[in-house]
């Protein structure tokens, strides 16, 4: 998963089970390798590795990537997982409380 500039969004699988969703400037492969081999000791993944890449879409600004990023970590666990999935008709749905 290469392209030239702009940035990517990615979300890994960590090994006990929770997500991490991230962004990267670089190839997703080269910073899931990264998370992979504990480059970053205070990093969510340190403690939780092998982690798997579930989800990568590239953005042609970094500062959108950034957005998108900051939205995907306040949804739930559900609609990450549509995301994921590709069921983007269905996030509308799961964003709405429920009660």
């Amino acid at each position: 998963m290469q392209k030239q500039d702009g940035c990517w969004l990615y979300i890994v699988e960590c090994s006990d089970g929770s997500r991490y969703t991230g962004t990267t400037r670089g190839e997703v492969e080269t910073r899931i390798d990264q998370h992979n081999a504990g480059v970053y000791p205070d990093s969510y993944t340190f403690v939780r590795r092998p982690v798997s890449l579930v989800f990568a879409e590239h953005f042609p600004s970094i500062l959108d990537a950034i957005a998108m990023e900051r939205r995907v970590k306040g949804w739930s666990r559900r609609k990450k997982q549509a995301m994921i999935d590709g069921h983007w008709e269905r996030l509308p749905e799961l964003a709405r409380r429920r009660t």
